[in-house]
């Protein structure tokens, strides 16, 4: 005999891999819904849709960055003037990347953005924009060949991971930040393989690494090897360098 069950529950009913009891099991079934006659569109505003789109975000991006060869991500705030020496050093590097015959990635917008996809182009080479839809997003820049702009922000920095042989991160903000730290975690938890990443501007980073090698490490939250995964610099030659240090080995 079967043991006595304590299941406050009557039915079971299997939505594919969903497993739903008492007052979760639905009146309608899936073939239902797809056949019902209704003119609502409410549908097309819910989470299982969203699948769909973020599904074809990625096959788009998939698609039109297969072949872009090797590529560089450069980070950085869309709010440097093109007078900053931070501007001029990442339109620099855009341009030694395209000597290198690497493309340039970046998030197509302003900036430090437009600067390094700026230096790429005018340099021959291939510029990236992976741009980002938000309200008050000026779109992708002029100086991108070839752009997309994406709905969902983790779409977006899994392309940046996923063409990018290396990184160099400018000064910047929030956004950034989010971005150094994405790649970062990649690197140390192992779900990629090395990727050089280097920071630009050694005093904009500085009080953040002696936190990190303070803080952190005081702490025990990062093992001692963990801040030698970034290198700092001044120099956007050395920059560049570093970052493609690893391409075509």
């Amino acid at each position: 005999m079967p043991a006595e069950s304590d299941s406050p529950y009557d039915g079971t009913y299997y939505r594919g891999p969903v497993v739903m009891r008492g007052s979760m099991i639905p009146k309608d079934t899936t073939s239902g819904n797809l056949l019902r006659a209704d003119d609502r569109t409410d549908w097309l505003h819910m989470d299982p849709w969203r699948v769909l789109r973020i599904q074809s975000e990625f096959v788009d991006g998939f698609g039109a960055l297969a072949e872009i060869g090797p590529a560089v991500a450069v980070f950085g705030s869309a709010r440097t003037q093109r007078t900053d020496p931070a501007y001029k050093a990442a339109r620099r590097m855009g341009r030694l990347l395209a000597e290198r015959g690497v493309a340039t990635i970046t998030g197509g917008g302003p900036g430090i953005m437009e600067a390094a996809n700026r230096g790429a182009s005018l340099a021959g080479g291939t510029s990236v924009g992976l741009g980002i839809e938000l309200p008050r997003e000026q779109g992708l820049n002029n100086y991108v060949n070839l752009g997309m702009t994406f709905r969902y922000f983790f779409v977006r920095k899994t392309m940046f991971v996923k063409y990018s042989s290396g990184v160099i991160v400018c000064p910047g903000g929030f956004g950034t930040l989010d971005e150094m730290f994405e790649v970062l975690t990649l690197v140390q938890t192992h779900k990629v393989t090395t990727t050089p990443i280097v920071l630009f501007d050694t005093k904009y980073w500085q009080g953040l690494f002696d936190w990190i090698n303070g803080t952190l490490m005081d702490r025990g939250m990062i093992s001692p090897i963990d801040p030698n995964l970034v290198t700092l610099t001044d120099d956007p030659d050395e920059a560049v360098a570093y970052a493609t240090r690893l391409i075509g080995k």
